[in-house]
């Protein structure tokens, strides 16, 4: 699903009325219509009750009469509360405004705080209200008798669906202006906007619907929109067929770096997680005295034995022996639990630049870097970074509060600097590529919040590097799988209490769903 800025959208809008000659009133006529038809489909019970529409001075107004006509055309009861004055309606909005008038619909015009107390019953006792308030152009915070609107739809009972966006919310951020529109629904005209998918922009959306309104294909692809969110459709579009000849050769050869003493289940988990993504080898290279241990826990993968330091981490003489171990391998994994010795560093900092096959780096391989990431950009294969908001804070030279502020700068700041994809990992998952594409997340959930998840993540992707997926389709793949399978396994477990490796074994569920 692709997401766009009020600016894009604006300039979608603006190619549409005068390169393709489509009049805005037919584009304001598709959005009213397509949402009503959403309000028809999902609270056909509550229309029994009335409907309130709150009208602001814009085209999202607009849209909010051109609904009031319909649901007046199938017999609902419907109070069009605007907060504007009549005259104040301009263009396409005016013509609709004019409509619902000469229909005789009731409008009271809600010009200050007093007549819109006057109306708090009406608000209440609504079966439904319909927010058309604010669209996407809202910059300023919100204040007065739209600010007072808001509060008063938020603390009715009726269910609230906003159309286009959540009145008061940023359509670029996600933030209130001041207060926003806590909607049950958002019925989006045309794309999702960026707003509506970050946080905390979902809590206020509700259910996401995209409203078709005549916006060309052909414009949109020409718009060259950047910005994605995945969902389930990711499978159908990135997800290879495995042949019927396909053998464990077909599906490639991982090798993963990870563990050191009292870490074996950091690089156990990642080589599960590779396991279950399908992979049709794994090689661990772990430090000679955990080796055993690794050899025990892991019956389906190998393991090499490595040089270690005396603290018990892979050590430097380990470089040409790792070196060696590459030549018949697809892709590297490396990091999680590997130990933050400075020979182990030193290993890690020769492959960011020399390892000749794609390499996914997390945990302690990202404490190689500080804020400069030339070793990753100057390397030949491909490259994808995984930090957390506290790791990509320090990449950065940043605070996490100035990460979490904008994930999708820091995460494409990151990208462009190391030439790498990055997945900045948390809540809404934000993935970057260094030629500006990012991919939001919606999938996963709180039950996440557990040891050794960042660790099957690492895994899966390492898997699907090997398999051959290139690393913005194996870090988008991964990540929504990864989520999903979460998801799918709190449905079943609640969020509570189910490990990473119970996620992992979540996986082939997945492939064949």
């Amino acid at each position: 699903m692709l997401l766009v800025t009020t600016a894009q959208m604006q300039e979608l809008d603006k190619k549409a009325m005068k390169e393709f000659g489509i009049p805005g009133l037919i584009l304001m006529e598709n959005a009213g219509r397509g949402t009503f038809e959403l309000i028809c489909r999902h609270f056909a019970a509550r229309l029994r009750q009335g409907v309130t529409i709150l009208a602001g001075p814009g085209n999202n107004g607009g849209d909010g009469f051109v609904i009031a006509r319909h649901l007046n055309q199938e017999g609902v009861k419907v109070e069009l509360l605007i907060l504007a004055p009549g005259e104040k309606f301009r263009g396409d909005a005016l013509v609709n405004y004019n409509i619902v008038k000469k229909l005789g619909l009731p409008v009271t015009e809600c010009l200050d705080s007093d007549t819109l107390s006057s109306m708090s019953e009406t608000i209440e006792k609504s079966g439904l209200i319909v927010d058309a308030i604010f669209g996407t152009g809202l910059v300023r915070e919100v204040t007065g008798r739209f600010a007072q609107s808001i509060e008063m739809a938020n603390a009715s009972p009726a269910p609230i669906v906003a159309v286009d966006i959540p009145s008061g919310l940023s359509s670029d951020t996600g933030r209130p202006l001041g207060t926003a529109i806590r909607a049950d629904l958002t019925a989006t005209m045309a794309l999702a906007k960026l707003g509506l998918v970050l946080h905390p922009g979902t809590e206020y959306a509700g259910e996401l619907h995209i409203v078709e309104i005549g916006i060309p294909d052909t414009a949109v692809a020409e718009a060259d929109i950047k910005t994605e969110l995945l969902d389930e459709s990711i499978f159908r579009a990135i997800l290879r067929p495995r042949p019927s000849t396909g053998h464990k050769g077909t599906f490639g050869h991982l090798l993963i770096l990870a563990g050191s003493r009292g870490k074996t289940g950091a690089a156990a988990l990642v080589a599960h997680g590779a396991l279950r993504s399908g992979a049709g080898l794994v090689t661990v290279g772990c430090p000679a005295d955990v080796q055993p241990v690794l050899a025990q826990k892991l019956t389906e993968a190998m393991t090499e034995d490595l040089p270690e330091t005396k603290s018990g981490t892979v050590s430097s003489k380990a470089i040409p022996i790792i070196k060696t171990l590459l030549e018949r391998k697809k892709a590297l994994a490396i990091g999680p639990g590997l130990g933050l010795n400075d020979e182990t560093r030193d290993v890690v900092r020769h492959l960011f630049e020399a390892a000749p096959v794609p390499m996914i780096a997390d945990a302690d391989a990202l404490t190689v870097l500080d804020t400069d990431h030339s070793p990753v950009a100057r390397a030949k294969q491909p490259r994808i970074l995984t930090p957390h908001p506290g790791e990509m804070a320090r990449l950065l030279g940043c605070t996490i509060a100035e990460v979490q502020h904008d994930r999708m700068a820091a995460a494409l700041s990151l990208a462009c600097s190391s030439k790498a994809v990055v997945v900045l990992k948390g809540a809404g998952t934000v993935i970057a590529a260094p030629d500006g594409r990012v991919a939001l997340n919606s999938s996963g959930n709180s039950g996440m919040g557990a040891g050794g998840m960042g660790d099957v993540l690492t895994g899966i992707i390492g898997g699907f590097l090997a398999q051959g997926y290139d690393a913005w389709d194996a870090a988008r793949l991964s990540v929504f799988a990864h989520g999903h399978a979460s998801d799918q396994l709190a449905r079943v477990r609640g969020r509570w209490g189910y490990l990473a490796s119970e996620v992992a074994d979540w996986m082939p569920h997945l492939w064949t769903s």
